[in-house]
């Protein structure tokens, strides 16, 4: 009798064990994933360091937006993974002039998160028109920051979006949810 007990709770925790896993698996492939903060191109929204909750879900029901914070990957780079913000939507065009004034469709866009005056509008010297499903993205420290404005980084497609930062849960006095607009 007692080894038929011994075997049904392994078995009965073994079959926890695995679902876990398989809970886990499912939560980090389509609901939510950690991402550290490496650098400073963020700065002062995020910083060096910081982790954050990426929520993967958000974009199969609601369009992104502008100013919305996102994650994608490198192009050239395995397991290297950027944060950026929106800057441009599909279909718009986008300029930055000599002034660092970043322009959408001719008007200026209104906005405060640029840490400084950008001194290098990089291929945004000239109109970019995005195309379907293309978006541009800048860091918020603008002039350290490789982003759309450099060829190697380019518009980003949406498919290439690994989902939306979420919250910040590291540095301890720093969690919450991150502010995109």
């Amino acid at each position: 009798m007692a080894v038929n007990k011994t075997l049904k709770e392994i078995l009965s925790t073994s079959i926890y064990l695995l679902m876990v896993l398989a809970l886990t698996f499912l939560v980090v492939t389509y609901v939510g994933q950690r991402t550290k903060v490496s650098g400073s191109s963020m700065e002062p929204t995020l910083n060096d360091g910081d982790n954050l909750i990426v929520d993967k879900i958000s974009y199969r029901f609601a369009e992104p937006e502008r100013f919305d914070i996102i994650v994608f990957p490198f192009r050239y780079e395995e397991r290297t993974y950027y944060i950026k913000r929106i800057i441009g939507l599909p279909g718009e065009t986008v300029y930055i002039d000599e002034n660092g004034n970043i322009y959408i469709d001719g008007e200026i866009l209104e906005e405060g998160y640029g840490k400084e005056v950008i001194q290098d509008p990089g291929r945004a010297y000239e109109p970019i028109t995005l195309g379907e499903g293309e978006y541009f993205v800048m860091g918020d420290n603008r002039n350290n920051s490789s982003d759309s404005r450099d060829p190697v980084v380019g518009n980003i497609h949406r498919d290439e979006f690994v989902g939306k930062a979420w919250v910040r849960i590291w540095p301890l006095n720093d969690v919450g949810m991150i502010q995109h607009q």
